[in-house]
């Protein structure tokens, strides 16, 4: 049976966790049919946005803890194949956004953080349980750190305390929490803006996101310079200019 169903419609792949009779923990089959599942959205020039979303109450309870407690000595515990997985995410050229309709905790907010977009519950609940288990939330870092606050990071994982969705919000773990009969517009929402942007300057954009600080303004400028004109030159910048001045959607926005 599978662990990440996956669904393509107007533009948008939705992988869905279908596992929870374990609440959608990050067991190592489900981990690999995740990159299965994004390695195919990748290639498939009809996919431009995916959309991580979760079957049964809760979004990701974490790492599976039985799994890691069977693991021999040397063997690779979940957690280390979550690395592969969250890179994969943050790296991922197109854009991703988590619908998080349930409680998260320890791994699953590092899914959830890898991700461009999130949008959650007001309801439901996060928590970085790592230190109450004895362990450090060390790898879900990578993702989590750069969105948090400084002091909310802190304060949140030396606790382990549960906080809502409106929380969430506050210290920018997601995007956007709202009331749960309005989760799946939200999302649509977001799906239906994404798609309407041009899939180099998409991923061109998730670069800028990331890149690292220039060592001064001058060379930050140079280089924003030469990115900006190269779009403006590209065939996909020439049509999305003529697309606007001919007032008419662009080639790429997916028909309804």
């Amino acid at each position: 049976m599978a662990l990440v169903r996956t669904v393509t419609a107007a533009g948008v792949a939705t992988l869905t966790l279908d596992s929870p009779a374990n609440r959608n923990a990050l067991s190592s089959p489900l981990m690999r049919e995740l990159l299965d599942g994004l390695t195919a959205a990748l290639t498939d020039t009809a996919v431009r946005a995916v959309v991580i979303s979760h079957t049964g109450p809760v979004f990701c309870s974490g790492a599976d803890l039985k799994e890691t407690a069977e693991a021999r000595e040397n063997g690779r515990v979940p957690a280390e194949m979550l690395a592969d997985v969250l890179a994969a995410i943050w790296e991922f050229p197109k854009p991703v956004v988590a619908r998080v309709a349930g409680p998260a905790r320890a791994g699953g907010l590092g899914l959830i953080a890898a991700a461009d977009l999130a949008v959650c519950t007001r309801e439901a609940t996060f928590a970085f349980s790592e230190v109450r288990l004895g362990v450090i939330p060390a790898v879900i870092s990578a993702t989590v750190l750069p969105r948090l606050a400084p002091r909310a990071a802190a304060e949140l994982y030396l606790t382990g305390d549960v906080f809502d969705g409106d929380r969430a919000a506050q210290i920018g773990l997601v995007t956007a929490a709202v009331a749960a009969d309005g989760l799946d517009a939200a999302v649509q929402a977001y799906c239906d803006s994404l798609v309407r942007g041009g899939p180099l300057a998409l991923a061109g954009t998730k670069q800028l996101l990331r890149r690292p600080a220039a060592d001064s303004i001058r060379a930050d400028l140079a280089d924003l310079s030469a990115r900006s004109a190269g779009y403006f030159r590209s065939a996909e910048g020439r049509e999305g200019v003529a697309a606007f001045r001919e007032k008419r959607p662009a080639s790429w926005v997916p028909l309804a």
